[in-house]
């Protein structure tokens, strides 16, 4: 098959997409582009792309990309969206296409209005399976569906335990920013799976389940804060470590992943008897600074030194300031900042969270990777400063891990994700090593 690639990014606002925006209405909005396009109405089909876009996305465009792909692979039989992510200020639905000689994955990439702002094909590369990495050794452990329950929550979940091991350490995996499966899957990347895996292979076991703002989505359109998207499932997915068989109720541990490390002390305060706290690419900063550098790095890498790129860029950052607020005061707790109610920010932000960590009790370890653009070394380093010196706490900086914890050769686009590769073994090593330490 010919490469053809239809791909328009705007960044007419580089603000974060809500992690509560509708999985739902995202998919059907794709689908229904992809009927559009599976009828020939190219017209109604461009009707889904945002204004910005619409006179550099075309119509003939649309038919050209059609026309190419029935000649190669044959009449579209089916598209269906499989998978969704959020990708900085953008939300990615990931198409399955089904043609009568082949298949074809498409990316469609949606704003915070739900008007699609670019359209590519997947690299078939991109599309490859997952596969477990080289230190699973499936022989030596088990896995088991369970659920995390809640009042009125019911969560999917994994229990991972070692094989011929008894009073095993167990460590409670939260996700990071945005609606998660129970692998923290990104493309084929599933870093909690690799985790679990590697960690069980050396004799740990672990837990980890789909994230709430998932599977509940109509919950997230008022007022929330991270109590509700993530704290009540984490404790309760601890209280349940606590029960496994096997397991040493006595040794159970939070790895907390970038916005999951960021609530990883004040899960720690909730719950004073875990044993230890892993902060995995965690803020040390406030959210707001940390979505300003995503904001300036998106744009360095766009190559646009226009007047009106740099004026996009100021607009955009003077919008990520107005999340930087530690009470609701007259606004309405529901109020949209960023795509997220001020109730969220107000209570993330009055939360410090390199304070709470100062002050604890458990053992700590905070890991940042130098190929990790959305999560910098600037954070690690206010993490040094602040904890470097403290006897219950490691740090360790991977020079070349990313966000998803995997080796890279440079820090790169979100384009990197869509290749495979997985957790890094050395950090599996390491981590294992800290976990069993004696203390």
């Amino acid at each position: 098959m010919k490469k053809f690639f239809l791909l328009m990014l705007v960044f007419a606002s580089l603000t974060t997409v809500s992690s509560a925006q509708s999985v739902i209405a995202l998919f059907n909005s794709a689908n229904e582009f992809f009927d559009r396009m599976r009828e020939e109405k190219y017209k109604e089909a461009h009707a889904f792309f945002d204004e910005s876009v619409q006179t550099k996305i075309t119509e003939a465009n649309l038919q050209e990309l059609w026309t190419r792909m029935v000649a190669d692979i044959g009449k579209a039989q089916s598209a269906d969206a499989i998978q969704s992510r959020v990708q900085n200020e953008y939300f990615v639905v990931t198409v399955n296409g089904k043609f009568e000689r082949g298949e074809q994955n498409f990316m469609v990439v949606f704003n915070k209005t739900n008007k699609i702002v670019g359209l590519f094909l997947q690299p078939k590369s991109a599309s490859a399976a997952y596969r477990l990495p080289a230190y699973a050794d499936t022989a030596s452990y088990k896995e088991q569906q369970v659920y995390v329950q809640t009042p009125g929550h019911q969560l999917a979940a994994v229990i991972t335990t070692p094989k011929n091991v008894s009073r095993f350490p167990i460590v409670v995996m939260v996700h990071g920013s945005g609606p998660g499966d129970m692998d923290e899957t990104v493309g084929p990347n599933k870093p909690f799976k690799d985790l679990a895996a590697g960690l069980a292979s050396k004799g740990i076991g672990s837990i980890r389940y789909v994230k709430r703002t998932l599977i509940y989505q109509n919950e997230f359109g008022g007022a929330f804060t991270v109590k509700e998207e993530v704290i009540d499932d984490a404790v309760a997915a601890i209280n349940m470590a606590k029960t496994v068989a096997g397991a040493d109720p006595k040794q159970v541990y939070l790895l907390g992943h970038s916005l999951g490390g960021m609530l990883a002390p004040r899960i720690g305060t909730i719950v004073p008897d875990l044993k230890g706290l892993i902060l995995a690419a965690a803020p040390a900063r406030k959210l707001t600074d940390v979505i300003a550098d995503q904001n300036r790095y998106a744009y360095s890498l766009s190559n646009d030194t226009t007047a009106e790129g740099k004026e996009r860029l100021q607009k955009a950052l003077g919008e990520v300031e107005h999340s930087r607020i530690t009470k609701v005061g007259t606004m309405k707790p529901d109020s949209s900042i960023l795509g997220l109610p001020a109730s969220y920010w107000a209570d993330l932000n009055s939360f410090d969270q390199v304070a709470a960590a100062k002050n604890a009790k458990q053992r700590i370890f905070i890991l940042q990777g130098g190929n990790d653009f959305q999560v910098s070394d600037t954070d690690y380093k206010l993490w040094e400063s602040a904890l470097g010196k403290k006897k219950n706490v490691t740090l360790k900086l991977y020079p070349t891990l990313n966000h998803l914890l995997s080796s890279q050769p440079s820090k790169g686009t979100v384009a990197q994700y869509q290749t495979l590769a997985n957790v890094d073994a050395g950090l599996i090593i390491d981590l294992a090593a800290w976990i069993k330490q004696p203390k």
